[in-house]
C-alpha cells in the first residue's frame, strides 16, 4: 500500500466519531480490504479497545442512572458473562454496560467504514492499472 493511501486511511480512522482510540488499536496494514469493518472491529476487540472501566462508586451510579436506571440491561450483560449476584457491584455493572455501549456505538459506523474502504479499494485498483499501463508502455519502447 502506498504512503498516500495509508495516510488517507489513518486520517479517516483518526476522525471517526467514536470515543475509541481507533488508530491506537488498528494496524492499517492488517485491514482486510474485503471486510474492513469486521477486521477493524476485531483488532479493537482483540486490543480490549471496547473495554471501559468506570471506577468510583459515584461515577458508576451516575452512569447507571443515566443509561440503565432499572439495571435490567447491565444485569443481563453480567449474566451473559457468567457473573453471580454476590460478585457484582455498581462499578462492574457500569463498566460492563459502558463497554457494551461502546461496541454498539462503534457498530453504527459500519456503513461509513465500508463505504470509505470501497472507495479506497477503487483507488488502489486504479493505481495498479496505471502502473500496469506504464510497465506495458516501457516494454513497448524497449
Amino acid at each position: 500500500m502506498d504512503k498516500q493511501i495509508e495516510d488517507k486511511i489513518y486520517k479517516f480512522l483518526k476522525e471517526l466519531h467514536t470515543e475509541i482510540d481507533v488508530v491506537y488499536h488498528v494496524d492499517i496494514d492488517e485491514i482486510d480490504m474485503d471486510n474492513p469493518y469486521q477486521s477493524i472491529y476485531n483488532m479493537i476487540e482483540d486490543g480490549d479497545g471496547f473495554d471501559i472501566e468506570i471506577i468510583y462508586y459515584q461515577n458508576a451510579i451516575e452512569y447507571l442512572m443515566e443509561n440503565d436506571n432499572s439495571l435490567r440491561e447491565s444485569l443481563g450483560i453480567a449474566a451473559d458473562f457468567g457473573y453471580e449476584c454476590k460478585n457484582l457491584n455498581s462499578e462492574i455493572l457500569a463498566s460492563l454496560l459502558a463497554s457494551q455501549n461502546s461496541r454498539e456505538e462503534f457498530s453504527q459506523l459500519e456503513s461509513e467504514i465500508e463505504n470509505f474502504f470501497e472507495e479506497i479499494k477503487k483507488e488502489i485498483e486504479a493505481s495498479e492499472e496505471e502502473e500496469d499501463e506504464e510497465e506495458e508502455d516501457e516494454e513497448e519502447t524497449d
